[in-house]
């Protein structure tokens, strides 16, 4: 099961992000945040495999909360979400550490595969024990 943290500050994309993630058999919603620095706080609690983070919040925006969450939650992947699908938000996510990047106008097809490719692909791996 792909444990996930779902961070907007709109609460009705929350809801509509839970809901759809809720058809899915192998993903569960185990918290939410409605800005960056709650979404810390949370993902420290709850440790997520997936961080679903929208970049545009209050508080602390998606982007310096990204940068902040390998502190916090080193397992975790990070799915960012925005509106502003250009070139420029792309790398800065990328920069801060997003393991895949969903506009919001394109969720619909791209958000559920995104999730799964960020865990099986970005993942963190344990070391090797030593000998």
């Amino acid at each position: 099961m792909i444990r996930v943290v779902l961070v907007d500050d709109q609460p009705h994309v929350r809801r509509g992000l839970r809901m759809r993630l809720g058809l899915e058999p192998d993903l569960t919603v185990v918290g939410e945040a409605g800005d960056g620095e709650a979404a810390l706080q949370v993902a420290r609690l709850v440790a997520p495999d997936v961080v679903i983070m929208d970049v545009e919040m209050p508080v602390l925006d998606g982007i310096a909360a990204a940068e902040r969450l390998r502190a916090v939650a080193p397992r975790c992947s990070i799915v960012m979400l925005s509106l502003y699908d250009d070139a420029q938000t792309r790398a800065r996510a990328a920069s801060a550490g997003a393991c895949a990047f969903v506009a919001k106008t394109k969720m619909d097809e791209a958000l559920v595969d995104a999730i799964r490719a960020a865990v099986a692909l970005c993942a963190p791996v344990d070391p090797p024990p030593a000998t």
